[in-house]
Parts: structure tokens; C-alpha cells; sequence
């Protein structure tokens, strides 16, 4: 059963994180390291991601007037294509309203696999960059 927990161990979490994207770092940005990343998410509210338990990924999400950003959504690589991460947006969309937003946003590299995802959820490219989608829902 999926469940979610505020982070107990952010070392570890910017360690899943890091573990997961370094294809994306060693392209785009070289310089960064688990360090790095605990301090880009130590001011984010961020959950684990449980299975029984057990830490499978990491939902990092912080809240912007209406607006519900997930800044980070990882899955463990041996547990993707499991539909976690679908599980993980719609319980971002319950904090969401939990806190009165109306809006899910996001941004993700373009060459992410995990832009699929965020369409089959139902976010919509509002703009883009060089390397970026920026994907908003609506949340109710």
C-alpha cells in the first residue's frame, strides 16, 4: 500500500534524487552534487513516498498563493512505470486543495521521459525554454 510521511531523512532524499537524475546533471548541470540538492529542498515541504513502509521516491512541493508547485517528484528507478508517480500527483492535487490552491504547476526538462506522465495527469504545456515545459492542472 502507498502511503506518504513528511521526510525524516533529507540526506537520503537528496541522495534518491541525485541517484535518479544524474543523466540529467552530467548534462546540464555538473556542478551538482547531494549538497547542492539538500539545500534547494530543505525549505520544501517534502514527503516520502512509502510502499509498505519502505522509501520507493520523494514528492517536494511548495505553495505559491493558489498555486501548488511539485518542485521534485522521484521514483525509485526500479520501481517506475508503476504507476507511483500518477499516485503521487493526485495526492499532490489533495494538498493542494487541502490548502486552498487551485493550481498543480510543475516544470520538467524536455528530455524527460516523465513529460508523458504529467500529460496522461492532465497538466497542460503553458510555456516553455531552451530546456524546460512549464505544465500547469487545475485543481478542485
Amino acid at each position: 500500500m502507498i502511503t506518504y510521511q513528511l521526510c525524516e531523512d533529507i540526506q537520503a532524499s537528496a541522495k534518491l534524487t541525485h541517484e535518479n537524475m544524474r543523466v540529467y546533471y552530467e548534462k546540464f548541470a555538473p556542478d551538482w552534487d547531494e549538497a547542492m540538492i539538500r539545500g534547494q529542498i530543505a525549505n520544501l515541504e517534502n514527503w516520502d513516498i512509502l510502499d509498505n513502509d519502505e522509501v520507493v521516491g520523494a514528492l517536494r512541493i511548495e505553495f505559491d498563493n493558489q498555486c501548488c508547485v511539485i518542485r521534485d517528484l522521484q521514483v525509485l528507478s526500479v520501481r517506475q512505470n508503476q504507476g507511483l508517480g500518477a499516485q503521487a500527483i493526485e495526492y499532490a492535487g489533495k494538498q493542494a486543495v487541502k490548502n486552498s490552491a487551485t493550481t498543480l504547476a510543475l516544470r520538467v526538462l524536455k528530455v524527460s521521459p516523465a513529460c508523458r506522465l504529467y500529460h496522461r495527469a492532465g497538466f497542460a504545456t503553458i510555456s516553455e525554454d531552451e530546456r524546460f515545459y512549464y505544465m500547469e492542472k487545475h485543481v478542485s
